[in-house]
């Protein structure tokens, strides 16, 4: 049981929402009977550090347990190199048949921080491990007695060594500070043009426009925050308040970048300039849910792993996310078929197949970009070595500059002229492509 629960567990921090940092972390654990409890990943160089405290340890056996009296001695704190995985589950699956029972304290394949057992009679204690070979581990308690419960506070610490100092980033995020600079700096500058353009055209600048700037404002923000946490995690350890500004700005982003979307796809300033009542209610769904993803992602970035209820807030973080995703398409595919109904009774069959091709190449965009960053992304980061765990963020960043840029274009502010003239053959031409256009279904 212990050994089928270990590697289950072990399997599913690779497939849940990464944790993105990796700084030095004080975490509660209280009366937790878990057998398995994970603490941090961490991409190591040869001589790199992991270091274990803990303190206010105590632990019981819960009524009802078969067990008469807890052993210190089956309870303790492991490093495990990710290219042992295989060997750590065969030894498992060997002790099962054989009819024996599988600890992974015992295993030959884990690096031993130390045991409870090894404790101070005042309830603290602490181990270190100096890596002798690059790879990427896991730092876990493992109590080999069901049902136990443990409470301590436990003090995770992980480092590489560069020259005379430290690197508490992992050795596949060294570049992020730099990564998310050099972001910031590209949207502060793409702000600063879309001011222009949207100071430009004055008269023909609408609403949506200056949301639109808000909305990059609030990346550019982001970004500058992200920058300035990865640079003080990579030498302190710690984010010194940077953590915070980046979900304040984060939060508001993400409300503003589903907002953009479900306005762009109503044709708000666009087509009309207001919305309906269906419109309305869709705003109405995805802002909350914006801010419940939100703190769903700052939970599972601060708390890392070791929670209980982390596993929990990965799986409302997805569900919310991929609930705002699919809402987000209705203003799309509503706005669509309201311009091919009104091709067939305006007579402005150029103009609305001009609007219809752009609604439609919006709505595949919208869906690329979101398949992209939400599942294609994190299957490329399932399967990339942790050394290049930098490229995910260049991935991301690059599909979120592409899509950013391709909106911004083709929505921004223009002079509109509603006297232009169209011919009587382009009108003709433009009715016989939307009668053709009518095969396109969503």
């Amino acid at each position: 049981m212990a050994a089928s629960v270990f590697l289950a567990v072990v399997a599913l921090l690779h497939l849940a929402v990464p944790v993105a940092r990796a700084e030095i972390k004080t975490t509660p654990i209280v009366a937790d009977p878990r057998s398995v409890i994970l603490f941090e990943e961490f991409g190591f160089k040869p001589r790199g550090v992991a270091a274990v405290s803990v303190r206010g340890v105590s632990w019981r056996v819960p009524e009802g347990s078969q067990l008469q009296a807890a052993d210190p001695g089956l309870m303790g704190f492991i490093l495990i190199s990710n290219s042992f995985f295989f060997q750590i589950n065969n030894e498992s699956e060997y002790a099962e048949e054989s009819g024996g029972a599988f600890c992974p304290l015992t295993s030959k394949y884990v690096l031993p921080l130390f045991r409870l057992k090894d404790i101070a009679p005042d309830g603290t204690g602490k181990g270190n491990v100096t890596i002798d070979t690059a790879d990427q581990y896991t730092v876990l308690f493992s109590s080999c007695q069901d049902g136990v419960e443990v409470t301590m506070d436990v003090r995770t610490e992980m480092y590489n060594v560069r020259g005379a100092g430290r690197e508490y980033l992992p050795v596949g995020l060294v570049p992020l500070p730099g990564i998310f600079a050099g972001a910031s700096a590209m949207y502060f500058a793409f702000l600063g043009l879309w001011a222009w353009a949207c100071a430009r055209q004055r008269a023909t600048a609408e609403r949506i426009h200056a949301v639109m700037g808000a909305l990059l404002l609030f990346k550019a923000l982001k970004l500058a925050c992200a920058a300035e946490d990865a640079w003080y995690v990579q030498r302190t350890g710690s984010p010194h308040g940077w953590d915070v500004a980046f979900y304040v700005f984060g939060f508001f982003k993400g409300v503003l970048l589903f907002t953009v979307i479900v306005l762009i796809g109503t044709g708000w300033s666009f087509l009309k300039p207001y919305l309906q009542e269906r419109e309305k209610k869709v705003l109405m769904i995805i802002i909350p849910l914006q801010i419940v993803e939100n703190i769903a992602s700052a939970v599972i970035g601060e708390t890392g792993p070791a929670g209980r209820d982390w596993l929990a807030w990965n799986q409302i973080f997805l569900l919310v996310d991929v609930i705002c995703c699919c809402a987000v398409f209705f203003p799309i595919i509503w706005s669509i078929r309201n311009l091919r109904e009104a091709s067939k009774t305006d007579g402005k069959a150029a103009r609305n197949l001009k609007k219809l091709t752009l609604f439609k190449q919006f709505y595949l965009v919208v869906v690329g970009y979101l398949y992209f960053t939400r599942i294609a992304v994190s299957a490329f980061a399932a399967v990339l070595s942790y050394r290049y765990q930098w490229f995910v963020t260049v991935a991301m960043e690059t599909a979120s500059l592409a899509f950013y840029i391709f909106v911004f274009y083709n929505f921004k502010p223009v002079e509109k002229n509603p006297y232009l003239y169209v011919g009587d053959e382009e009108e003709e031409a433009a009715g016989g492509q939307l009668e053709l256009e009518g095969t396109f279904e969503i």
